[in-house]
């Protein structure tokens, strides 16, 4: 393959698909006001174009992980990075909100199978020692997307059209598609169980009806009735999967991971701590352009800065987390990361930049922290046979929770204009958006609790670590694993 090793490259490599997505994800959040000006579409309306997105992620992303297993990781990926530039060409070309949403939904597909299958291909390439820097070096390149991200939207969208923030996806696809065909070994799964077709109609309705409802709720494009009764739609059908998943020999998504209990606490603290990324992308563009009257490219020079944050972090997370261990950094910076969030409301057009760019630095920072905490942690008591499971259940839970952060900051923008009666957004309206989503965010801390002190020792070499550090006349203590399943 290559004299680098695999642990670098391998991750370097799948990262241009994590790069693209994340880059198109920020340049969208920066130009929102100016589609929806071009479009004649409300600013908050345009959370569809995101929340479609992220509902295409979350309904076809559990099924990626059968599909590379039966069809070959190589081949999936590039399939992937085809169907993203193909949704992203004709997001270029759309016309109205309808063939915009439509477009993103193209482009969720192929993320879908884009990321958690790259994901999967680095966690069968790199050994379990290496798990943290591997994921580490993955999203290295991923960040520059976000740091980039804002600046070239806003530059773009101020003094171009913003149409050419999707069509510059096509020549990063196609490195990707270069390197991918030429590095990346076609793993694949010797036998594949067969794909659980009622559990993905019973998920997809019921994410769609749940993720797509909230986004509607106080919208006049569909009858506050009809938005509930697509919200309990979704909630019965997720609890018909959930009792169909646990009656199936090969569900679609294995809720028997959810045992481990790391697993657990990362998929369900990670998914609390993360409404509050969905909600910042979404409300700071808005908030900067809209509450303050910046220009698309101030905005994008104001908000790029969480990502240098976070791109620093990527170099720090290994060695803190050695030193402490995943449950006290985790169990710590769910508070620190939430308050972040939350500080934003205090945000003003009086308010200098130099402290609202320290304040987003800051927050980039420790939120990098516990995506990586928590990124890791999730396949620490994972067996190999249900890693592409694994992949899949905690991708999904990562974009229906960033879906959920989007329709929970847009509720509360909405429910200052239903207050006031008026449909104008007001800078005051974001100081509630920026509290509830920081609080939810803060909550994630019950699930890190659970965490006995040693979990994910694995990963850091912590283990190493103590059993070097016993005395002589004792043998090393075994640290107890619960891996059902295997």
């Amino acid at each position: 393959m290559s004299a680098m090793p695999s642990r670098i490259l391998v991750p370097m490599i799948v990262a241009c698909a994590l790069f693209m997505e994340n880059m198109d994800s920020t340049v969208l959040a920066t130009s929102l006001p100016a589609i929806a000006r071009d479009l004649n579409e409300d600013p908050i309306a345009l959370k569809l174009a995101l929340t479609s997105y992220l509902l295409s992620l979350a309904v076809f992303i559990p099924a990626s992980g059968w599909v590379a297993d039966r069809f070959g990781a190589k081949t999936v990926f590039r399939l992937a990075l085809v169907i993203f530039m193909t949704g992203s060409a004709t997001c270029g070309f759309a016309s109205g909100l309808g063939d915009f949403v439509v477009s993103r939904i193209v482009q969720g597909i192929g993320g879908a199978m884009m990321v958690p299958v790259g994901r999967l291909v680095i966690l069968r390439s790199v050994p379990k020692d290496q798990l943290v820097s591997a994921l580490a070096w993955f999203t290295i390149p991923a960040m520059i997307g976000p740091i980039a991200g804002p600046p070239l939207g806003g530059f773009i969208t101020t003094y171009f059209d913003w149409r050419w923030i999707f069509y510059i996806n096509i020549p990063i696809g196609l490195l990707g598609l270069v390197l991918v065909t030429r590095y990346i070994e076609d793993i694949r799964e010797v036998q594949t169980a067969p794909l659980d077709w009622r559990g993905l109609i019973l998920l997809g309705v019921g994410l769609s009806g749940l993720v797509f409802g909230l986004a509607v709720i106080g919208q006049s494009l569909v009858p506050f009735w009809l938005a509930v009764g697509m919200v309990a739609v979704g909630l019965v059908f997720c609890g018909l999967y959930w009792r169909h998943a646990a009656h199936t020999a090969h569900p679609l998504l294995n809720l028997g991971l959810m045992r481990l209990p790391t697993f657990r606490a990362s998929v369900i603290g990670g998914s609390t701590f993360r409404v509050g990324i969905g909600a910042t992308a979404f409300l700071l563009p808005l908030l900067f352009q809209i509450g303050f009257g910046l220009s698309a490219f101030a905005s994008g020079l104001l908000t790029f800065v969480s990502a240098v944050g976070a791109f620093a972090m990527k170099f720090a997370a290994p060695p803190i987390l050695k030193r402490f261990g995943f449950r006290q950094v985790l169990l710590a910076n769910a508070i620190i990361g939430s308050s972040f969030v939350a500080v934003c409301a205090l945000f003003t057009p009086a308010t200098p930049h130099v402290i609202i760019l320290a304040v987003l630095l800051a927050g980039g920072f420790f939120r990098s922290l516990q995506f990586t905490a928590v990124n890791s942690l999730a396949f620490a008591d994972v067996a190999a046979p249900s890693m592409s499971q694994a992949t899949s259940f905690s991708s999904a839970a990562q974009q229906l929770s960033i879906s959920l952060g989007v329709a929970v900051a847009a509720l509360a923008l909405e429910a200052g204009q239903v207050i006031r009666g008026d449909f104008e957004i007001r800078s005051a309206d974001f100081v509630v958006a920026f509290v509830v989503v920081g609080a939810i965010g803060a909550l994630s801390a019950l699930s890190f609790r659970t965490l006995s002190p040693d979990a994910g020792a694995e990963l850091t070499g912590r283990l190493t670590v103590a059993a070097d550090e016993q005395p002589s006349s004792q043998p090393p203590q075994p640290t107890p694993t619960s891996t059902p399943g295997q």
